[in-house]
């Protein structure tokens, strides 16, 4: 399964921790996803072949600043064809990167981006 998900740490700024395809930069794609929502903590928007989901991080966790942590994905068929509200991407995606995101959210510096989580 692939997506793109864009994220920080506890002492790192905005980083895209999965990509869709190795090598490409995922830019593009995600501000297509998420134009006219920037600062919307928690949002869905579909557009025509995938859809952008915003969330708190689930377990609460903060930046140094005191910030919550969002966690931004641009989902594609077939997991966004089962996503229909920010409730349904907690409980659909989140499990899919906790563990992940478990490991990386204290580091001193940003791990790189993976193709596949």
């Amino acid at each position: 399964m692939s997506f793109i998900w864009a994220t920080r740490g506890r002492t790192w700024g905005f980083r895209f921790l999965a990509t869709e395809q190795p090598g490409q930069d995922p830019l593009a794609r995600y501000e297509e996803a998420f134009a006219g929502v920037r600062d919307v903590p928690a949002t869905i928007r579909r557009r025509t072949g995938m859809l952008a989901v915003r969330f708190p991080d689930p377990e609460g966790r903060q930046d140094r600043s005191g910030r919550p942590i969002p966690h931004e994905f641009v989902l594609t068929p077939p997991l966004s064809d089962s996503v229909r509200s920010v409730e349904d991407a907690v409980e659909q995606v989140w499990p899919l990167v906790r563990e992940r995101y478990a490991e990386v959210w204290e580091l001193p510096k940003a791990p790189g981006s993976v193709s596949d989580v």
